[in-house]
C-alpha cells in the first residue's frame, strides 16, 4: 500500500502550534503534500522542519511568507525538482515532484486568483503554463513505466458537487466557468490524461468538502468546497482503495482551514 495525504496547512509555523505535530505523530501515511507553508526551513520548528522518519523537501517562495510547497516521504526520494520549468513561476513556492519507486508525487499550490486583479490574470497564467507540463509528465512516466499523482491545492472546484452553495459562486475565483473548463482539460484523456481520484471513489457524494471558511458558521454547516485533490495517471487511480477526508471533529480542534485529504492506493 501507497498512503498519501495532500493538505494545505494555512501557515507551518501556525499549524505546527495548532495540531499538526501530534497529527503528523500518528499519520499512517507515507507520503504527505503540504501547500501554503509560508515559512523558510529554518524558520520551521525542528519537528516540522525535518521530522523523525521523515524525508522533507521544502520549495519555499522567493516572495517571503507566502506560497511555499513541502514533500514529507517515509523512503528518501530517487529525484526531486523543485518547479516545473517556469521561468516566471519556479521560484514562486508552488511546486515540487519527487520520484518514488514507480511513482512520481507532487505538491502543487495552484494561485487562488481573484476576480478583476492581477491576481486573476497570475492565476490564469500559471494554468496556460502547468497543464502542457502535467501532460508531459504524464508521457514520459510512461514511457518509463511509472504513474504520477499530482496532489494539492488546486484552487477550482470542478463541479457542482465540488462546493456547498455554488449558485453563488458562478462569477467568483475557483468556480468561473473558465477555470472549470481548464480542469476539465486535465481530466480529458485527450489533453491531460488525469483522474480526479476522490471523485472516481465517490461519485454521488456532495463533496467530500476539503476547504471551509473561517468565516460565519461555515465549519460547522459544512459548507464547504472540494479543492483539494488527488489527480493521478489512469493505471495508479484505478489502484486506488480508499479515499477520505480527515475533517477535524470540532470547528475548535482544526490547525488550518483545509483538511487532510487521504487516498490509500494499493501498489
Amino acid at each position: 500500500m501507497l498512503t498519501v495525504t495532500t493538505v494545505n496547512v494555512n501557515g507551518l509555523r501556525a499549524a505546527a502550534k495548532k495540531g499538526f505535530l501530534p497529527w503528523l505523530a500518528e499519520t499512517d501515511a507515507d507520503v504527505i503534500c503540504l501547500q501554503e507553508v509560508r515559512a523558510e526551513p529554518d524558520q520551521l520548528p525542528a519537528g516540522a522542519r525535518e521530522p523523525d522518519g521523515w524525508h522533507t523537501v521544502h520549495a519555499p517562495a522567493a516572495a517571503k511568507g507566502r506560497a511555499g510547497v513541502s514533500l514529507y516521504t517515509r523512503r528518501e526520494p530517487e529525484r526531486v525538482q523543485v518547479g516545473f520549468g517556469s521561468a516566471e513561476f519556479d521560484i514562486s513556492g508552488r511546486y515540487v515532484e519527487a520520484d518514488l519507486p514507480g511513482v512520481t508525487v507532487a505538491s502543487l499550490y495552484l494561485p487562488s486568483g481573484d476576480v478583476g486583479t492581477d491576481r486573476q490574470d497570475e492565476k490564469e497564467r500559471f494554468m496556460a503554463e502547468f497543464l502542457p507540463y502535467l501532460a508531459a509528465l504524464r508521457e514520459r512516466a510512461a514511457a518509463s513505466g511509472r504513474e504520477v499523482l499530482v496532489c494539492g491545492d488546486w484552487n477550482i472546484a470542478h463541479q457542482e458537487a465540488d462546493l456547498k452553495n455554488w449558485k453563488a459562486n458562478q462569477k467568483k475565483a475557483g468556480f468561473l466557468p473558465e477555470e472549470r473548463a481548464w480542469l476539465s482539460r486535465v481530466l480529458d484523456e485527450h489533453d491531460g490524461g488525469y483522474t480526479d481520484v476522490i471523485r472516481t471513489l465517490h461519485p454521488e457524494t456532495e463533496g467530500p468538502y476539503s476547504w471551509w471558511s473561517y468565516r460565519g458558521r461555515a465549519f460547522d454547516n459544512d459548507a464547504g468546497w472540494r479543492i483539494d485533490y488527488h489527480m493521478a495517471t489512469p493505471g495508479l487511480a484505478t489502484r486506488a482503495v480508499k479515499g477520505f477526508v480527515e475533517r477535524a471533529a470540532s470547528y475548535d480542534t482544526r490547525w488550518s482551514d483545509h483538511a487532510p485529504v487521504t487516498v490509500a492506493y494499493e501498489l
